[in-house]
This record gives structure tokens, sequence and C-alpha cells, in this order.
């Protein structure tokens, strides 16, 4: 219920108006794929977070060439973020490195208090030690928030007043070569549907 809460929030929120270096750009046509098209696309955002090494990372230019794939959660979330991130990488071991080593999955903590950058790393590792987790101060995470326009709500605590959790929309971003997302892949998307648009969004 608390899944279905969340991805219907995600989606009115999100759809309002809105190794080896890879290929050069080239324009991406989006039809056919499994997610949503975003008309018109969102432009690459600029932010400066902290990665879970404890150095800053530079967003755009860090992932300049690389399809990527950018997902707002928390580590304490119960099922949108971790069934997302699973099925990602279940999929990313099954796909050859040539398509894997052009691909970057990058995590933003939309809960920094709990989200420590040693917490956020234990995390991620128990889908993929390759993703990418940021953390930050408010203030610099909510400016990442903002560029794409996605939906955060209040935290909702817990009737214990011990643990709490946050609305967040459902989505992971798929960046393209040239920097901008044409499609989003709400909750709900399969495995099959990332074997099959991860070669795709790869190849343009």
């Amino acid at each position: 219920m608390f899944s279905s809460r969340l991805a219907a929030i995600g989606l009115v929120l999100f759809l309002l108006p809105l190794g080896c270096k890879p290929n050069a750009p080239k324009p991406f046509n989006p039809d056919g794929l499994a997610g949503p098209v975003i008309s018109p696309a969102i432009p690459k955002p600029s932010f400066v977070l902290t990665a879970t090494d404890g150095t800053p990372f530079d967003f755009k230019p860090q992932t300049e060439g690389y399809i990527t794939l950018l997902f707002y959660g928390y580590t304490h979330c119960p099922d949108v973020c971790p069934v997302h991130l699973a099925n990602i990488a279940a999929v990313l071991r099954k796909l050859g490195p040539e398509i894997t080593r052009q691909i970057k999955v990058v995590f933003v903590t939309i809960d920094p208090a709990r989200d420590t950058p040693e917490a956020m790393r234990a995390w991620l590792n128990n889908f993929d030690p390759s993703f990418i987790g940021l953390t930050g101060d408010s203030a610099a995470i909510q400016n990442a928030i903002q560029q794409v326009r996605i939906g955060v709500t209040p935290p909702e605590m817990s009737p214990d007043g011990k643990n709490y959790d946050i609305g967040h929309s459902a989505f992971v971003i798929a960046f393209t070569r040239d920097n901008l997302a044409h499609v989003v892949y709400p909750f709900g998307i399969r495995q099959e549907d990332w074997a099959r648009d991860l070669p795709r969004l790869v190849k343009g």
C-alpha cells in the first residue's frame, strides 16, 4: 500500500511541467522504450555532493558521456528503493561489459541525517559495489532535487516515534549521452524491461 502511495505521489509531482570512454553523443529516439517519455526532455542537473568515499562528486562532468541512471531515495526505504536497485543490479550482472562499462548508476539520498557515507556504501554494496552513492547537507540535496523537479514529502513518523518514512517520486531518471533525460522508469518496471532498454540506451 505504501509503495502504491509513493508511486502515485511520484507520478503526479514528477510529471508537472517540467573503463573506456563512451562514444560521442547523437540525437536520441526514445520511442519504444518501457518507461514514460518526458517532453520536453529534462536537462542533466549540475550539482556537487559527497560520494561515499568522502570525495566531492561533480555530477554533470563526472557522468559526461555515460548513460546515467539517477535515483533519489534513502536506505531505510521499505520497498521502492531496494526493488529498483535490485532489479537494475540483476540485469547489469547479465549484460556484457561492452554495455555495463558505459552505464553509471547514481543514488542520491533524501535522508542525509541517517544516510552517512558509510551507511550508504554498505547498503549499496548489497546491490552492486559500482553504484555511486551521494549525500550532502540539506541545502545541497534540496538543490539537486529541485533541478529535476521530483517530489519529496515530509517525513512520516512511526507510532513509536523512533523511525520515519519519506514519500518520494519513485522514478529512475535515465540521462543519455546528450545530457538529457528523455525517459523515466517508474516503480513497477520489470527486469525484462531494463534488459531490453539498457542496451538501447547505450547504443542510442
